[in-house]
């Protein structure tokens, strides 16, 4: 239908070209609008290039305006900066050494270890070099020259140098390199090039307390994705004058390559002496990637609101992941929420991007960076993380004439999509088991799949203190099943473990379960006939899943599927299908020992016993 008025709400080039079509009907004047081998319908294509065009970029500028719609790096940290949120730079892997000085003269009072001292190592068959980035010096103890607690870091150390020309009202100090690691930067302003007097600036955290001598600088990420320092105006900060020397130090790295790296040889010599003996306190870790521009978008806002002050749990998991570039998940709570309080502590669990756990050193770098902002009478307390394991019973069904796939091969594809799912979803503090997801995800696995029924069941370990009788606290934070008091006493209630020998008694072998109503008992096995020793060996609460196991003299801990062990397994069956981890807690599939078993359906294959043959399993 002819129209005199142009429909605008149309961005799309068929879209906009029939609008223009739609309109020129309403008039006399061109009449071969609608020929395309006219030369007019040239123009129409022109005109509706040209309008797509124009909204394709002002809906793109629209989007580049928000945080939570920019796609362009550099928008996404200009818009950051708003904030007050600098984008965490590239993290160089680091170990902690220990470094023996042999065959030094007694007369020999002291060595120091300097700056930039090299040592190398290799990962996958790769050569890397580590330096340190301070000085080190020990006297002798017993005779020994012995360096510990060495921190070294992957990469180069690099120094880079700016004079200041006041007449270059744009003068940046960028720093150079690729790939630097600006927790690593050190600045420093010389007074001149005659005059080697040099003072050491600090990274400003807060504009509290800043005034006109306050030798503090500023750090940005420029539209190139490197980093640029800036210094105060003389009011906020004390401000370079002409002819200052800026000097930048920093390490250039690898990134996350040399993680993993675990011996180390000394490259060159410590005052002369190249004859060491290096030990690795803790191997080479926390080697990241530069900050994602999805990790900005939901970072910025969150520490905008903690405002450089760690007051509420969330402000710590904020603060954490800024001052902690290779934290992948973190969960934060008051120490009076544990299952036993302690005030006045805030618990913070971390689970790094590279590696299951953080290093002591790394652990102590973190809280020394957390007091700036942490309140004086709070003490943050950094925990490793704490696996629960889930283990699946899943029979699963499929039709045979609609796949030439074997049982092995959807099994195995089966299993990959849980090991996706835990990688995924469950690989985080907040990482919730879903098992309609879950199920269904298994379904969906393969188009031949027709059903499966699959139960869970909990499992969590303890390691025990061999010949000490000692009691042991194990916390499943998720209500059990107990329909009623005693259920399934007989048969052992609904916990298991794995087994182990008891001081005093080498021969007998040990295993735990309890009796429905709240009681842990301990029993050794004759065949399958079970004979307790102990019918109030702990407590189990069906409620809260919580477990206690007193006295426990343990001597031997058994083999497990077949393997030498530390632990004792717990096994537990959940009340609900749906498992939450709480604070410190963090899901898995434990794919390798879940029971997963693939079979033709035959009902829906049309076997001859289909009607009669054909049975089913159920969840309960």
């Amino acid at each position: 239908m002819a129209s005199n008025k142009l429909s605008v709400s149309d961005f799309d080039f068929d879209a906009v070209k029939l609008n223009l079509k739609t309109f020129l009907q309403g008039q006399s004047e061109f009449q071969d609008y609608d020929f395309e081998g006219s030369g007019f319908a040239i123009l129409l294509d022109l005109l509706a290039y040209n309008t797509h065009y124009l909204g394709f970029n002002a809906n793109m500028l629209a989007n580049e305006m928000y945080l939570d719609s920019a796609d362009i790096r550099k928008n996404i940290v200009s818009l950051a900066k708003m904030l007050g949120y600098t984008p965490t730079s590239a993290r160089a892997s680091n170990a902690v050494l220990s470094v023996k000085v042999n065959n030094v003269p007694s007369t020999t009072t002291s060595l120091t270890m300097d700056k930039g001292t090299v040592f190398t190592t290799s990962v996958d068959g790769t050569s890397y070099q580590f330096v340190t980035n301070q000085s080190f010096s020990v006297q002798p103890n017993a005779g020994v020259f012995q360096f510990d607690n060495v921190n070294v870091f992957e990469g180069s150390l690099v120094t880079f140098k700016y004079t200041v020309d006041t007449n270059d009202v744009d003068q940046k100090f960028i720093i150079p390199s690729n790939n630097a690691d600006t927790s690593t930067l050190k600045v420093s302003v010389q007074t001149s090039s005659s005059d080697t007097t040099t003072e050491v600036y600090s990274l400003v955290n807060s504009f509290s307390g800043l005034n006109d001598t306050t030798k503090s600088y500023f750090l940005q990420e420029n539209d190139d994705g490197r980093y640029e320092v800036y210094f105060g105006d003389g009011v906020l900060g004390k401000k370079p004058v002409d002819g200052n020397i800026i000097i930048l130090e920093y390490i250039v790295t690898n990134k996350t390559e040399a993680n993993g790296a675990s011996t180390f040889t000394l490259s060159g010599d410590i005052e002369g002496f190249s004859d060491v003996t290096i030990t690795t306190t803790s191997n080479a870790a926390n080697g990241s990637e530069p900050q994602t521009k999805d990790s900005i978008r939901f970072n910025a806002p969150l520490q905008y609101t903690s405002q450089d002050r760690a007051v509420t749990s969330k402000d710590y998991e904020t603060i954490v992941k800024s001052v902690y570039a290779n934290a992948q998940s973190v969960s934060a709570w008051g120490g009076e929420d544990d299952e036993t309080p302690q005030y006045g502590v805030v618990k913070i669990a971390i689970k790094p991007i590279s590696g299951s756990t953080l290093t002591n050193s790394t652990k102590e770098s973190i809280k020394t960076q957390l007091r700036k902002f942490n309140v004086v009478s709070v003490r943050p307390e950094i925990v490793d993380p704490e696996t629960t394991s889930i283990l699946l019973t899943s029979n699963v069904k499929f039709n045979a004439e609609s796949t030439t796939k074997t049982n092995d091969t959807i099994k195995s594809n089966v299993i990959t999509t849980l090991s996706n799912y835990n990688t995924n979803t469950l690989n985080q503090f907040d990482g919730v088991f879903r098992y309609s997801k879950v199920i269904g995800l298994i379904d969906n696995t393969d188009n031949s799949i027709v059903s499966n029924i699959t139960t869970i069941k909990l499992r969590k370990d303890f390691t025990p203190t061999l010949t000490v009788s000692t009691k042991y606290n194990v916390f499943f934070r998720n209500a059990l099943f107990n329909p009623h008091s005693g259920h399934n006493a007989a048969a052992g209630g609904i916990l298991s473990s794995t087994g182990f020998k008891i001081d005093g008694d080498a021969d007998t072998i040990y295993f735990l379960d309890d009796d429905g109503q709240g009681n842990i008992r301990r029993y050794s096995l004759s065949g399958s006939t079970r004979t307790y020793a102990n019918n109030t060996q702990g407590t189990i609460d069906y409620s809260t899943g919580a477990i206690t196991i007193n006295s426990l003299n343990v001597s031997v801990v058994e083999n497990i599927r077949g393997a030498a062990s530390t632990v004792i397994e717990l096994t537990v069956t959940p009340q609900s299908n749906d498992v939450v981890p709480v604070r410190d807690q963090i899901l898995n599939i434990d794919t390798a020992n879940s029971t997963i078993t693939v079979e033709a359906d035959t009902f829906v294959g049309g076997s001859a016993d289909a009607g009669v043959g054909y049975t089913t399993t159920s969840s309960y």
